[in-house]
């Protein structure tokens, strides 16, 4: 029977969100997830692994990653290195044959998660550079002539910020799904797992006052879930009265990070 993903006691997730999850599990194919920064993209692979007592495997994208290092990297040079010196075994191209975060979850003998974070990141032709291994879940190593096939299909969860469309023939191989941002309702839970002491009148005017800035038009960057936790935090360290957080908004610069943000909360007459 297949695992099915309930959220974890560290995540709280939309029904619609869990649904993702499970059928992106149920039919074997990755998970792409989109959504404002901060709303938990990346969290998700690690509440999945949590919930369902897998390993973690993380492939941070960057705007140099190629799709080659995620498979296996021919590491030439330190095999000239040992040719150099003497050493033995340097007939062996096993040897310098390293396995990349993908091809690591291909190779491990239990079922893991592998989360490919913010896939936007990298060229166009990145993801479609990961087509056939994605939809195969193998890939050949030339040097060696050994083909790595998984032995467990992982649980693959790919996040992005949309900073760039990604190719139709990738999205046709993905589930999706847009996290969208928490209402008040779920960010009185999400707050919850974080804080279980907190007094109400505190999150009460937290809430109010972080949802008017949100609601301003003129904010640029909106701040997020993740800097509204941080807020709480500094609320309640603090030890400042309820009654003068929407008074006062105190500790702005935990959740506005743009100067001009900063202005038209003043123009606007929030503080």
């Amino acid at each position: 029977m297949k695992e099915v993903f309930k959220g974890s006691s560290t995540y709280v997730a939309s029904p619609e969100l869990m649904s993702a999850v499970n059928v992106s599990i149920a039919l074997g194919k990755p998970l792409l997830i989109k959504g404002e920064p901060g709303t938990g993209k990346t969290m998700l692979a690690q509440a999945v692994s949590q919930a369902l007592g897998k390993r973690l495997i993380i492939w941070n994208i960057k705007s140099t990653t190629k799709a080659q290092e995620g498979l296996y990297v021919y590491d030439t040079v330190q095999r000239l290195y040992d040719s150099q010196f003497g050493e033995e075994g340097v007939d062996d191209i096993s040897r310098y044959i390293k396995l990349g975060k993908m091809g690591e979850a291909f190779d491990s003998d239990e079922q893991v998660v592998l989360l490919i974070d913010e896939i936007d990141k990298a060229d166009l032709e990145f993801p479609n550079d990961l087509l056939w291994e994605l939809d195969q879940m193998e890939f050949y190593i030339h040097e060696t002539k050994r083909t790595v096939k998984a032995k467990h299909r992982p649980i693959v969860i790919i996040t992005s910020n949309a900073e760039k469309e990604l190719p139709d023939a990738f999205l046709r191989r993905c589930i999706f799904h847009y996290i969208d941002f928490p209402d008040t309702k779920l960010m009185r839970e999400i707050v919850f797992t974080h804080f279980d002491d907190i007094e109400e009148n505190m999150l009460a005017d937290a809430l109010d006052a972080f949802y008017a800035i949100r609601d301003k038009r003129e904010i640029r960057k909106k701040p997020s879930t993740s800097e509204f936790i941080d807020w709480i935090s500094a609320l309640k360290l603090s030890g400042i009265a309820p009654a003068k957080i929407k008074e006062t908004l105190p500790f702005l610069g935990v959740i506005i990070k743009k100067d001009e943000d900063l202005e038209a909360i003043k123009k606007t007459g929030l503080m």
